[in-house]
């Protein structure tokens, strides 16, 4: 894959091997482990796990947590796996080379208490091409499309089980929509904005599977204060770990 850096996120005693110059995670997986908000014992599968990031925070984040993290790409698959060991997890969470696409042929349905994902979220053939290898798998649809995503999420979770998704506002219309035709039901909706002067950049988004509910709109995340410095919020998802770039 090239050159690496290990990078440390010290509020979970983590050590994250990245490529230097492809995909690198963002403040997003954080956002999305803190608000998925993984409790004792579950069990949680992350679609798309890129380096094995959200894994690992969320094996971290309760006691007798498993994860698995299911990744596409091999080269991301196997760093992801190293992470894993490298950071004492083996028991608790694996990886799994395989596209969203395939994973009926990997696991039972209704498996996983918890189903999270930070999915590619533009449309194959919009945007900027990235000159970095790695970065439009991770940011443009592939293979799999949002549909297939929440598809698979829904089989994958316990009816009544937790699905929690970060993805862009431009498509939350399009999002509400594919989860109603899955009859998930959107729980929690949460709009993350840059400053409070700024428009929404992502939003975060609980569905359940098998029973009604009605969307709790929370109050938005503001990544930045007045100052330009991170939020009490965000000081507080970081810790005193060193923030990603």
């Amino acid at each position: 894959m090239g050159e690496e850096t290990v990078d440390e996120l010290r509020r979970h005693g983590l050590r994250v091997i990245q490529p230097r110059h492809g995909y690198r995670f963002s403040l997003d997986p954080l956002l999305l482990c803190d608000f998925a908000a993984v409790r004792e014992g579950e069990d949680g599968v992350d679609l798309g796990t890129g380096c094995g990031v959200i894994p690992l925070i969320l094996a971290r984040s309760a006691a007798g947590v498993r994860m698995s993290g299911v990744e596409s790409q091999e080269a991301m698959a196997g760093l992801a796996a190293r992470n894993v060991e490298m950071n004492g997890l083996s028991g608790r969470v694996t990886v799994l080379h395989a596209d969203v696409l395939h994973v009926k042929g990997h696991f039972r349905p209704s498996s996983f208490d918890l189903v999270v994902s930070n999915p590619p979220y533009r449309k194959r053939g919009t945007g900027r091409v990235s000159p970095k290898p790695g970065r439009d798998n991770a940011r443009h649809e592939s293979t799999a499309s949002l549909p297939d995503f929440l598809a698979a999420a829904k089989y994958l979770v316990k009816l009544g089980g937790r699905i929690c998704f970060i993805f862009h506002p431009s498509r939350l219309t399009e999002f509400i929509a594919e989860a109603a035709v899955l009859k998930l039901a959107v729980s929690r909706l949460r709009m993350v904005h840059g400053s409070a002067e700024s428009e929404a950049r992502m939003f975060l988004v609980e569905m359940v599977k098998g029973r009604k509910s009605d969307t709790r709109v929370l109050p938005p995340l503001f990544v930045y204060d007045s100052d330009g410095e991170y939020s009490a919020e965000m000081e507080r998802i970081f810790g005193d770990a060193d923030s990603p770039h």
